[in-house]
């Protein structure tokens, strides 16, 4: 099954766009997971188990992995061969936003597509299709673009006009009809731009949005929901991390922003 097949399909199963970031800082970690051996993989394994019925999609940003070393890259990958153990059909995606020349890029499938078994992963796309080539040309897997980003500064070189239009506009449009021969592309388009996002919608239809922002960046639910959905009311993964995972009830925070979101799409 391809990538964006097996996203959809867990939409489908489980009625939710919601995507739990798996943003296990261990310093912000509970006292009774940091004195565990395997700190993070064991929190990661809870707040599985505590959303998994309310989630299409997991995303790990694997900064707060690599900041430990071999021990948070073990288990990151622990994480992960958890997921597939036990929700296979669970969408996962590496936010690792890489960028970098082709010959580079194909340690970077090998790395994350094949040894860690990720479905999808964020890029830059500012060295061009040539040099994100290895990525792309994997069909079973999705290349998740940014676009329009959520944080406050993303305007700086985002919102430069080339030719009229601005930068953000260009991705989408190259992405969405030059890049995208094997419909595994996605873009990330931040909730905190719902304008912008509505834009973008426009230059690309019906491809799916990774969408952060929602929460702790204040990102409106009814706002995105409005903005992002595409012809079948869905074309979202809405991502929440530090307000789901870091709460005192994972479970019920997610089930109430799928909830949240659901309503809007009624």
């Amino acid at each position: 099954m391809e990538a964006t097949e097996k996203y959809n399909a867990r939409v489908q199963k489980v009625n939710s766009l919601v995507c739990v970031g798996l943003d296990s800082d261990v310093e912000k970690l509970p006292e009774q997971f940091k004195k565990l051996s395997q700190p993070q993989f064991e929190f990661n394994k809870w707040i599985i188990d505590e959303t998994h019925e309310y989630v299409a999609a997991y995303k790990p940003n694997i900064a707060f992995y690599e900041a430990r070393g071999t021990k948070g890259i073990e288990e990151l990958k622990l994480t992960i061969e958890y997921l597939h153990e036990r929700h296979p059909d669970i969408f996962t995606i590496c936010d690792a936003k890489r960028a970098d020349i082709g010959n580079t890029n194909r340690g970077y499938v090998s790395f994350l597509f094949d040894w860690m078994g990720f479905d999808a992963l964020t890029l830059h796309p500012y060295l061009g299709k040539e040099a994100l080539e290895p990525f792309l040309a994997r069909k079973d897997k999705a290349s998740i673009i940014l676009c329009r980003t959520s944080n406050p500064g993303a305007g700086e070189l985002q919102d430069l006009l080339v030719d009229g239009k601005p930068l953000w506009y260009h991705v989408a449009n190259k992405v969405a009809n030059e890049w995208n021969k094997n419909d595994n592309c996605m873009l990330v388009v931040g909730a905190t731009y719902p304008e912008e996002m509505k834009e973008i919608r426009k230059v690309v239809v019906d491809m799916t949005f990774l969408i952060p922002g929602i929460g702790a960046q204040g990102g409106d639910v009814k706002a995105t929901v409005e903005a992002g959905k595409n012809g079948d009311g869905r074309g979202m993964i809405i991502s929440s991390s530090r307000e789901i995972i870091f709460s005192a009830d994972p479970a019920s925070v997610t089930k109430d922003l799928r909830d949240s979101v659901n309503a809007q799409l009624a």
